[in-house]
């Protein structure tokens, strides 16, 4: 429910962008007001379902009198050429939003998809998959949601959520240990700070602070060993950089607690869908 909440005014405001301040005039030229349609959304390739109840929300604020029937809700793992949902009702409302739904659809569906891919090749390693705040703008509460869908976790939603020490924040405050008692001293007493290190020497440094988690920035399986091996369970461990397919499984091995990746939002390809008409 609060997802839906959140998501309203996304629809509104995509639909409001796609109809402009006519509607959609080939349809209301070219389909009769009493057309009914049988429609069906369908995957054209595998993957993972996201942000179908937001997709389908594009049709029902335009008609609510449509029937609609989810076939394969969020989270889904779909085939090629599995119905996903079906659409009864009103040809030109189904018409009309359809670019907008499917728009949606696609795009959540493809971050899931990304997601279950990486977080599939951990295998029985205890790290998660977790996004970062490379999002399309507008669309984070939703693409965050598909991560999940997709098997990941959340990393913090806004600026406000946690502190996360950067390396700017380390050079303009002069070093790791001032940066750490700055945020120390300005954290309310339930606020996580989060310390990223580029080297071990800047680990061992902001160990003698204390911190609640630590970003292990582009370091590889060797260094990423021995980074969580100095931590020794003290504080969350996070793995950042060069997060593929293919190494994602030998940086999961080192023992880390997360694997966060910008790709898995900010790249990652759409899951084609298609909508199809009796």
């Amino acid at each position: 429910m609060t997802i839906r909440l959140l998501a309203e005014p996304i629809v509104r405001a995509a639909l409001a962008e796609d109809l402009g301040r006519a509607g959609d005039i080939t349809t209301d030229a070219v389909v009769p007001a009493d057309r009914e349609i049988d429609a069906t959304i369908g995957a054209r390739q595998p993957g993972v379902v996201a942000g179908l109840d937001v997709a389908l929300m594009a049709f029902e604020l335009l008609d609510p009198s449509l029937a609609i029937e989810v076939i394969c809700p969020d989270g889904s793992r779909v085939e090629r050429g599995q119905t996903v949902a079906r659409i009864r009702g009103k040809a030109r409302p189904v018409l009309a939003a359809e670019r907008t739904a499917l728009n949606l659809l696609c795009r959540l569906s493809g971050v899931a998809t990304a997601t279950r891919q990486l977080a599939d090749a951990i295998g029985n390693h205890k790290a998660k998959i977790v996004c970062t705040r490379k999002t399309t703008p507008g669309l984070r509460i939703l693409e965050k949601e598909a991560v999940r869908l997709g098997g990941g976790a959340n990393h913090r939603f806004g600026l406000d959520d946690a502190m996360l020490i950067k390396d700017n924040h380390v050079a303009m405050a002069g070093g790791v240990r001032p940066a750490l008692q700055r945020a120390k001293a300005a954290a309310g007493h339930l606020v996580k700070i989060e310390l990223e290190v580029d080297t071990l020497e800047q680990l061992a440094e902001a160990l003698e602070e204390g911190f609640d988690a630590v970003l292990l920035d582009n370091m590889g399986p060797n260094t990423l060993g021995e980074a969580v091996a100095m931590v020794g369970g003290r504080a969350i461990t996070e793995a950042s950089g060069r997060i593929t397919r293919e190494t994602v499984a030998d940086i999961a091995a080192t023992g880390v607690d997360l694997i966060s990746s910008g790709w898995i939002t900010h790249s990652a390809p759409i899951l084609d869908l298609g909508l199809d008409t009796d």
